[in-house]
């Protein structure tokens, strides 16, 4: 286990990658983690960088194709941090963005919290506790050069491949009677592609997906909180983008998501 000298030292490291536009092969061997519970150390010292507060959280690798596209086998949590949230219609910097996708995927907001407690919560608790569903995409990115080789440890480390996050309108409130498994999704880059994908791809459903980031966080000792949007991952493959596009994600009845990448 990574001590609390180590984390900072490789939250430290990890930032400055971000902040100056680079990229590493790997931490340091010293600063290396070796688990989940020690990336996500790494991971929380991220709080410390970033504005207050913590604008919510997303999950990575939901889906066959996110966690092919990231080289895992199955999702991790990261934090969406206030600096990098945009509204729907935003135009949003493209800077050195080297993954270069963008991902449709469905979040909530939640209406009260979630604490850590002993027994998991389930689909029906969670979604008790939400407020509201809203389309989003997320356009995420990594400080490793070979992100697809990291591994698990390190890209939780790496806040989950986090970088920027756009939130849609609120759904109409009949999105809690509707099958969101079943629910088709249609991602669409202007002039270049159109994309389909289904809510089944997450997870087998997003509500059983938001399900799961309660229970994590919950591992963790972290409160889902009131306020926070969760996003849930995508549920098409990811759209490669490029400067100057403009990114659509179609949720049918539940709305629609737009942005423009500067």
């Amino acid at each position: 286990m990574l001590s609390d000298e180590q984390t900072r030292a490789a939250s430290d490291l990890l930032v400055r990658h971000w902040r100056d536009g680079t990229v590493l092969d790997a931490l340091p061997d010293d600063l290396r983690p070796a688990s989940r519970a020690d990336g996500y150390a790494i991971q929380a010292r991220l709080e410390t960088h970033g504005a207050s507060p913590l604008y919510g959280w997303k999950i990575a690798a939901t889906s066959a194709d996110g966690q092919r596209h990231i080289g895992v086998d199955g999702p991790m949590a990261g934090r969406l941090l206030a600096e990098r949230a945009y509204e729907d219609g935003a135009v949003v910097p493209f800077g050195a963005n080297r993954m270069a996708v963008a991902e449709a995927e469905f979040a909530f907001r939640m209406a009260r919290d979630l604490i850590p407690r002993p027994t998991p919560y389930d689909a029906q608790e969670v979604l008790a506790a939400v407020a509201s569903l809203h389309p989003a995409i997320e356009l995420p990115d990594s400080r490793f050069r070979d992100f697809a080789a990291a591994g698990g440890p390190q890209l939780i480390a790496d806040n989950a491949c986090a970088r920027d996050f756009v939130l849609g309108p609120a759904a109409p409130d009949d999105w809690r009677s509707r099958d969101l498994a079943a629910h088709a999704v249609t991602g669409t880059v202007a002039g270049k592609l159109d994309r389909d994908g289904v809510g089944a791809n997450v997870l087998g459903d997003p509500r059983a997906a938001l399900a799961w980031l309660a229970n994590e966080l919950a591992s963790l000792g972290i409160t889902l909180k009131a306020g926070q949007v969760a996003t849930t991952g995508t549920c098409l493959t990811p759209m490669p983008v490029a400067v100057g596009d403009t990114v659509a994600a179609d949720f049918g009845p539940l709305g629609k998501v737009t942005l423009r990448l500067g």
